[in-house]
């Protein structure tokens, strides 16, 4: 089994990795032996995990969901699922020329 997780740092920013064993990755995060960006915004939560069979899958999706807004990230913790839709709608408005 893999997961992808998302934490929530101390700072209100959120951190998107994936792993074999979500509580002692939990663990290194909050020891500070973790990624580099949560060392500094200590202690972090885990408000966000999906469960997966492979690490290619858990990886995949982590990398996916990194290309993400925050209003989308926060509708997928949240459950969301109108606020997901309405965050991953594009805006295509009329440009304005700027001559």
């Amino acid at each position: 089994m893999a997961w992808t997780y998302i934490l929530e740092c101390v700072d209100g920013t959120y951190y998107i990795g994936s792993t074999t064993d979500l509580d002692l990755r939990l663990g290194q995060h909050n020891a500070g032996d973790g990624a580099v960006y949560t060392r500094t915004r200590l202690p972090v939560r885990l408000v966000y995990s999906e469960e997966y069979d492979s690490v290619r899958d858990a990886f995949n999706r982590e990398k996916h969901l990194q290309k993400w807004s925050r209003a989308k990230r926060q509708a997928l913790i949240d459950g969301d699922l109108d606020a997901l839709r309405a965050a991953s709608k594009k805006n295509f408005g009329k440009r304005r020329n700027p001559g």
